[in-house]
């Protein structure tokens, strides 16, 4: 037990040091990874006519070269570029093997049975704890979920003390910064596009479980709405959707960087 707190006291010590060291030096966005949720033989959510996995796909890429067009000295790096499936915990291995400065996951929203009205944008950031019941019942950790070995691919212990040192990293240099994000992305979608506003919340998505950066998960609309399943496919709307997380990403960059 006190190896255990002596670890996780140097942890906090030293990833204190480590953020005001950062921003003194200087701190720029550099890369930026983009997450196109789902994917090959996992749909995600279905509409009349689209799957969640194709409007993602077309908005990340969207995103990609928008972003490449309005910050060039920033990388970009898509988790695909094509309809296949990438291991849940595969996405944030290659955000951290690029160091990536910002972790951003596109997906759409459902609701189940009958319901053909409930519309809107909401933006999630990690809850870092164990997956509870709520956690369980979230469309985006079904299909994780359903992989018996994902206990082994890389959710957190909260025995365990290096477990805690890297929930210590997150509380201390991400979650403020993912939270602040956003925040600006949904009022971009709010104030700019007109959307509904959902909120942003904190959730245990196990997709942001293991991203060591600053990291979202924004669900751009209810593909089960008919008129947001247009809006989402339309060339118009994926256009507004995109923009409003561009300038999300200027004004998060421009408070950010020093």
């Amino acid at each position: 037990m006190r190896l255990k707190s002596a670890l996780l006291t140097f942890a906090i010590i030293f990833l204190s040091f480590y953020s005001s060291n950062v921003l003194a030096q200087g701190y720029k966005i550099r890369t930026i990874v983009i997450d196109a949720g789902h994917g090959g033989v996992k749909p995600g959510a279905a509409g009349k006519y689209s799957l969640e996995k194709n409007v993602a796909l077309k908005v990340a890429l969207k995103l990609g070269k928008k972003l490449e067009e309005e910050l060039p000295n920033i990388k970009i790096i898509q988790i695909r570029k094509t309809d296949v499936d990438v291991d849940w915990y595969r996405r944030a291995e290659i955000a951290n093997d690029a160091k990536a400065d910002l972790f951003i996951s596109i997906h759409c929203n459902s609701m189940g049975g009958s319901d053909r009205t409930t519309r809107g944008t909401e933006t999630f950031v990690g809850a870092y704890r164990r997956i509870n019941e709520m956690d369980a019942g979230l469309k985006e950790n079904e299909d994780i979920l359903k992989d018996k070995d994902y206990k082994k691919k890389g959710t957190y212990d909260p025995t365990n003390p290096e477990e805690l040192i890297m929930l210590s990293l997150y509380k201390s240099l991400y979650r403020t910064k993912s939270l602040a994000l956003a925040k600006m992305i949904q009022k971009n979608y709010t104030n700019v596009n007109k959307r509904v506003n959902r909120g942003v919340k904190e959730q245990g998505l196990l997709i942001l479980q293991r991203a060591a950066m600053p990291s979202v998960l924004t669900e751009i609309g209810f593909i089960s709405n008919p008129a947001e399943e247009d809006y989402i496919n339309s060339a118009a709307g994926q256009e507004e959707i995109v923009t409003a997380i561009v300038n999300a990403i200027k004004q998060y960059k421009k408070e950010i960087e020093i």
